[in-house]
């Protein structure tokens, strides 16, 4: 306790930083999370990412829709080389094609706070166990290989699918930032949900229990569900 007699948080007894996340590959029985290739990912994506009918894709992102492939690749190239946010694809592990793309973003190494963010699950890729592996693995290299205590993931406080998903995927709700940014000219608040490392081991045995082939039927459909799994660990 320091001379003051003040209450603080508890000594932190490795004063290493985290390693920043760089350009690798995270493989998966579904998925396979690679650098990006903007003009490959932009052949695959656009024909499912566009559209009136995936409108909805794109409300709460900070960029798009993109009225042409070409658009969409620009977009890709200018943030395939940037070191905060650093995106990755997400691809059919079989067959190699793009279904979405995710990136870690809000880099803090001398805090090890990192965010997930700018997350685009095409339609080929939503409610799948792909998606689900997709995010376990990004969880997984956080905290096992790069060496974060704390991982988020942020949203507009009125994107209800965003929050169910940040929730089944074992984040935490922490509160609303009011007013927290201006996107495509609106104003947003902003949901806050964390997970941390000690909260990891936990969270990381729910996914895997639940990616097991064991957890599927013959028409490829959960027999238990991911929070159910985790509530009961």
């Amino acid at each position: 306790m320091p001379s003051a007699e003040q209450p603080v948080g508890p000594a932190v007894s490795y004063a290493e930083p985290a390693t920043r996340p760089a350009a690798t590959t995270l493989e998966g029985r579904f998925v396979r999370l690679t650098p990006p290739n903007p003009g490959e990912d932009a052949a695959d994506l656009f024909p499912v990412v566009s559209g009136p009918e995936n409108a909805a894709l794109w409300t709460y992102l900070f960029n798009g829709p993109f009225a042409s492939e070409e658009a969409l690749s620009a977009e890709f190239a200018k943030t395939a080389g940037l070191v905060d946010p650093v995106f990755f694809a997400i691809r059919d592990a079989a067959t190699g094609r793009a279904l979405g793309r995710a990136s870690y973003m809000r880099i803090e190494p001398n805090h090890r706070v990192i965010e997930v963010g700018s997350i685009l699950f095409s339609p080929l890729l939503q409610r799948t166990p792909a998606a689900t592996e997709a995010m376990y693995l990004m969880a997984r290299h956080v905290f096992e290989d790069l060496g974060y205590r704390r991982y988020e993931w942020k949203c507009d406080a009125l994107n209800a699918p965003s929050r169910a998903a940040a929730v089944r995927f074992g984040f935490r709700f922490e509160g609303v930032f009011r007013k927290h940014m201006i996107v495509k000219s609106r104003s947003r608040d902003t949901a806050w949900f964390a997970m941390t490392d000690d909260e990891w081991p936990r969270v990381k045995a729910a996914f895997e229990r639940w990616l097991e082939p064991a957890n599927f039927d013959a028409e490829g459909r959960q027999t238990r569900r991911l929070e159910e799994i985790r509530a009961k660990l």
